[in-house]
């Protein structure tokens, strides 16, 4: 079963960046981003080190981590410079003007 969570309207999602969100009782962040016209939520935490990733950097479908530079593809959460490591992802539904994640 799911945890479904509204995170934020969709206007608050800005095109081009990473929109983090504060979700209760989540320790780091949900990061939204569009990549292209898909809107994809995933973990707001670098599984490298945990270092804050809406730090980083997002380049078409790709995060960088700004501490070491890890790259994780935003499609499928794998890592390009390390096999074992992979970004959580969540599925996103938008019901109206808001946005949810399914955090489990």
């Amino acid at each position: 079963m799911a945890l479904r969570v509204r995170v934020c309207r969709l206007a608050d999602v800005v095109p081009g960046e990473l929109n983090p969100f504060k979700v209760k009782g989540v320790t780091w962040p949900v990061i939204l981003a569009y990549v292209g016209s898909d809107l994809v939520a995933c973990a707001g935490v670098c599984p490298h080190e945990d270092v804050a990733l809406a730090e980083g950097y997002l380049h078409e479908s790709v995060v960088m981590c700004p501490a070491h530079s890890y790259t994780f593809n935003l499609h499928t959460g794998k890592c390009s410079h390390d096999a074992s490591l992979n970004l959580r992802r969540y599925n996103v539904t938008v019901v109206g003007d808001d946005v949810y994640v399914d955090l489990i």
